[in-house]
């Protein structure tokens, strides 16, 4: 029985198996991220507006594989052009355009 006589107290085995826990903690947490249905990035378009009504709201757009942000400048537009339509606001909360 010299195998239960030996006394195999490396510190290093101990840091190698914690190092193989945290990866496999990883990969799970990535799949689990990859497969949940909330994220916005899973469907082929999808608008996600951050800071609405900041100066400093970004606006991304993802129509398939493109990926476009628009970021806002904090100054009032300006030019020229005519009437398009007409906006209300429903009670609640939804918003309707009326092209003229």
């Amino acid at each position: 029985m010299r195998f239960l006589d030996e006394d195999d107290d490396d510190p290093m085995l101990s840091v190698v198996n914690l190092i193989d826990l945290f990866l496999v903690i990883i990969g799970v947490l990535m799949v689990v991220i990859a497969q949940n249905p909330l994220n916005p990035f899973s469907e082929e378009r999808v608008v996600v507006v951050e800071n609405p009504g900041e100066d400093t709201m970004r606006i991304t757009v993802k129509d398939g594989q493109e990926l476009t942000r628009y970021e806002s400048s904090g100054e009032m537009g300006e030019g020229q052009g005519a009437r398009a339509g007409v906006t209300y606001r429903l009670d609640d909360g939804r918003m309707i355009y009326v092209p003229e």
